[in-house]
């Protein structure tokens, strides 16, 4: 079949590897934790105070269900939201010391995982794969990608 060969196909069947790869450290590990979830916290840590869109534009996610994600890190206790003091209809988002504590518990776990997503390759090769990854997903030359940031 030709698809098999397509760069589209390809990187569908490498997220779902990668996707079944961190179910089943996260599980091993006993965190009760989505890849998209943990993309969610890592943007949250890194711009504490962050609006919802803003986390969703820092992490590739759909503005229309990141509040699916940002509802279920509230409701397990990970993430506090509150109203945008200059934006009423903004919410800002922050880990809580739990969503920090457990943040710090799941990033080795993460970390460790990405080698065996791209277990086949040797070090060269996903250095290589990396950095054509990186240029896949540059936005094109003079494009304007605007503040991700939501600040």
């Amino acid at each position: 079949m030709a698809a098999f060969g397509m760069a589209g196909h390809l990187i569908r069947r490498l997220h779902q590897q990668s996707t079944q790869v961190f179910v089943q450290r996260a599980r091993e590990a006993r965190l009760d934790l989505t890849s998209v979830q943990f993309a969610a916290m890592d943007a949250i840590r890194a711009h504490p105070g962050i609006d919802q869109a803003g986390v969703a534009a820092l992490i590739a996610y759909d503005r229309a269900t990141i509040g699916g994600v940002i509802d279920r890190l509230v409701a397990k206790g990970w993430v506090a939201r509150s109203v945008n003091r200059r934006d009423r209809r903004a919410r800002e988002v922050r880990l809580t010391p739990a969503g920090a504590q457990l943040f710090a518990a799941a990033l080795p776990v993460v970390e460790a995982l990405q080698a065996d997503i791209l277990a086949p390759l040797d070090p060269a090769e996903r250095t290589a794969f990396l950095t054509l990854a990186r240029k896949a997903l540059a936005p094109p030359s003079g494009t304007d990608t605007g503040d991700a940031t939501g600040t």
